[in-house]
């Protein structure tokens, strides 16, 4: 008899699923990716000040920050893989030594070309890729019945990073100048990354990793309305398609604010409160999943950032951009985590690492190419305005997505017809 089967009815056993260690392990999680997660946004907050020392282009300025999520893209897979094989430890210690690492040597950057490699190389590819979908994938293994609101919870990590980040970030390049900075996060990571990354060692049983989550249809085991790859390439493709969206008002919303004239401190301040509204919205889709599931979820949220995207043509004043930002944030926050629910309901728990990496990297790839093209539209047009619209129109592809794979799904889980086993 197994431990999960002695606990008394109604009560997570210790050390199981749902339990007080899961959700301890959880908030440990959640602070690593916080802390990891400073690869994603130290970046777009140095977006100027890279402009301005290598004498460079807008377009050429974002070029670091695509790089970075190229780099970020490709490690998720990577470090997936080796979670799902190693455990999350491995490449939890392995990136904190890269992201240290990767930092010291951009603060010493005497060209774009060298910030650009140790960026998308070290901090993006090896560093904090290794934060961000292994601790997702890791956190859908310790959670059954509360699986969205923990994923969600888990996803906020690197939200919670871009609201606690840009700030410190634009402060220390205020007082020490963008070199100093990176060499004080270089040395941030290394010292607390490593100790908390133990607090992780515990592998999670194979019979927690195995049971499927209660929002399953009750009429047996869920399998995709599609064939696997079928699947798979589909939430790939939402994921470019909604980050592309994603990306222009988080990557550019500094510059932008500059632009504008009210300075980058500004823009700063709006990318934290964007991505501070984006964690409420992480926990309220995380709740909304586990209610109505993770299909209808996802076309909800890809709906309604389309509307906030939309608010930002016609409302530009300081006053107004801050509402506009904070409405971008508690509307878009819920779309990356249900990729994961959807990951976790469709396919077996042992491919979670690896298949959540894939369709997290796509959304990454997402937000490099939506961070580079925003950039080219602004240098083609001298205005934001295109940048936006390109946005708008990336992001009714992924609602197009998520409206079809739910109606897939739908039709066949209301007509009976059989759907194929995802193994």
């Amino acid at each position: 008899m197994t431990t999960a089967s002695r606990a008394p009815e109604g009560e997570a056993p210790a050390g199981g699923a749902d339990s007080a260690y899961a959700w301890y392990r959880l908030a440990m999680s959640l602070l690593v990716s916080m802390i990891g997660g400073v690869g994603l946004w130290s970046v777009v907050v140095t977006l100027p000040a890279v402009e301005a020392e290598f004498q460079v282009a807008r377009a050429d300025a974002s070029l670091p920050y695509t790089l970075t999520m190229i780099g970020f893209a490709v490690g998720g897979i990577a470090m997936g893989r080796l979670a799902d094989r190693f455990g999350i430890l491995v490449p939890l210690r392995g990136g904190t030594v890269a992201l240290a690492l990767g930092y010291a040597l951009s603060s010493q950057a005497t060209s774009l070309w060298q910030f650009m490699a140790a960026q998308g190389l070290l901090i993006g590819l090896l560093g904090s890729s290794a934060t961000f979908g292994p601790i997702i994938s890791d956190v859908s293994l310790w959670f059954v019945r509360r699986r969205g609101i923990a994923v969600a919870i888990g996803a906020s990590g690197s939200y919670l990073a871009g609201t606690v980040w840009p700030p410190i970030v634009q402060a220390m390049i205020d007082n020490w100048g963008w070199r100093d900075a990176h060499l004080a996060i270089a040395v941030f990571c290394f010292v607390t990354l490593l100790p908390l990354s133990a607090t992780l060692r515990r592998r999670a049983p194979a019979t927690l990793a195995s049971v499927p989550p209660t929002a399953t249809p009750q009429r047996g085991t869920a399998r995709p309305p599609m064939s696997p790859q079928t699947l798979q390439t589909l939430l790939m493709l939402a994921g470019i398609a909604c980050c592309v969206a994603m990306a222009m008002p988080q990557v550019h919303i500094v510059a932008y604010c500059a632009d504008l004239g009210y300075g980058t401190a500004r823009g700063a301040e709006m990318l934290s409160l964007m991505l501070g509204t984006g964690i409420v919205s992480r926990l309220a889709f995380g709740w909304i999943a586990d209610r109505i599931g993770p299909l209808p979820t996802l076309l909800l949220a890809s709906a309604l950032q389309a509307l906030s995207l939309l608010l930002f043509l016609p409302f530009d004043g300081v006053g107004a951009l801050y509402i506009v930002s904070a409405l971008f944030g508690l509307s878009q926050g819920g779309i990356v985590p249900t990729y994961a629910l959807i990951i976790r309901q469709f396919f077996p728990p042992a491919q979670a690492g690896t298949r959540v990496g894939l369709v997290l990297s796509a959304t990454l790839l997402g937000m490099a190419l939506g961070g580079w093209m925003s950039g080219a539209l602004y240098d083609l047009t001298l205005s934001y305005q295109a940048a936006f619209l390109n946005g708008l129109a990336w992001n009714l592809v992924n609602s197009a997505i998520a409206l079809f794979l739910l109606l897939q799904f739908g039709r066949r889980r209301d007509s009976g017809a059989p759907v194929p086993n995802p193994a």
